[in-house]
């Protein structure tokens, strides 16, 4: 899965654009290495976004399977570093 749509999916930004534009700003990473939009994620890998506030990170547990999960479900799908 794209990272741009996994960040949108498990609901850690709110559009699928705002994630690509994060990603062609250099905000978010993939195991230490700056990602594209199109960067595939797998199971283990932990994303991080730098932002003004600081850094998030999240390690990927799952991929989900249908477009939108709740908010709720999200600690199936990612753990916050």
């Amino acid at each position: 899965m794209r990272v741009d749509k996994f960040l949108n999916v498990v609901n850690i930004t709110k559009r699928r654009a705002i994630s690509e534009d994060m990603c062609r700003s250099g905000i978010v990473s993939i195991n230490g290495n700056i990602a594209k939009a199109s960067k595939e994620i797998k199971i283990g890998d932990v994303i991080s976004l730098n932002l003004n506030s600081g850094v998030r990170s999240y390690k990927v547990l799952a991929l989900p399977t249908v477009k939108n999960i709740a908010k709720t479900e999200q600690s199936k799908y990612v753990e916050v570093l």
